[in-house]
């Protein structure tokens, strides 16, 4: 399970700085695929116990 939690909140990492340089850039349709695979995210460590906020923060 180790191994499943530090590659989650990579991926969510990884989807955080997707947004971040979507939201930097104007990129609209980026901001929202962003979002979706953040929520995405979000759902699965919620579905497993893993907070998404230890995982590095927001969203939105």
């Amino acid at each position: 399970m180790h191994e499943f939690t530090a590659e989650l909140r990579a991926r969510l990492a990884e989807a955080r700085e997707e947004l971040r340089r979507a939201r930097e850039s104007g990129d609209e349709h980026g901001v929202q695929v962003a979002l979706g695979r953040l929520d995405n995210l979000n759902r699965l460590a919620a579905d497993h116990g893993i907070s998404p906020e230890a995982a590095g923060g927001e969203a939105e």
